[in-house]
């Protein structure tokens, strides 16, 4: 099953999607967020060309786990996102992950000061494949 990961931002929204068996996350693409409408609308675009069957929103529970503001709006958004293109939507737990994003191309070699929408793709596919693995280990 296709799965679409989504790293929602203020400014920027990462995009990542699997393989189609699921297994895999790879860098899509980065949006440039505006309003939450134009926003949705371009994401199920991506979603139905890239044949996507479900759908995973980051969601940056503070490191208690609680949820703060950007937690809610991600919610919001995944909630906007899943009635707009009618595929089951779930939210993950995003916390670090575009510091994580930032070490990776560090390490490889790319700046990510100079390369900020590299940053999101990447924060999503770490989220995404996250959650892959969640599923793989539930599934067992």
């Amino acid at each position: 099953m296709k799965t679409l990961g989504v790293d929602f931002g203020e400014r920027r929204i990462g995009l990542a999607i699997s393989d189609p068996e699921g297994r895999w996350a790879l860098p899509l693409a980065t949006l440039e967020r505006g309003d939450d409408r134009s926003a949705v609308q371009r994401i199920a675009e991506v979603a139905r060309r890239e044949a996507a069957e479900r759908l995973v929103v980051g969601e940056p529970l503070r490191l208690d786990g609680t949820r703060g503001d950007a937690a809610k709006r991600a919610r919001a958004f995944a909630g906007k996102l899943a009635r707009a293109t009618g595929l089951p939507c779930s939210c993950v737990d995003e916390a670090l992950t575009s510091r994580q994003a930032s070490e990776r191309l560090r390490r490889a070699g790319i700046d990510p000061r100079k390369h900020l929408e590299k940053i999101d793709q990447v924060a999503a596919q770490i989220l995404l494949q996250e959650a892959l693995d969640a599923a793989t280990r539930d599934a067992r």
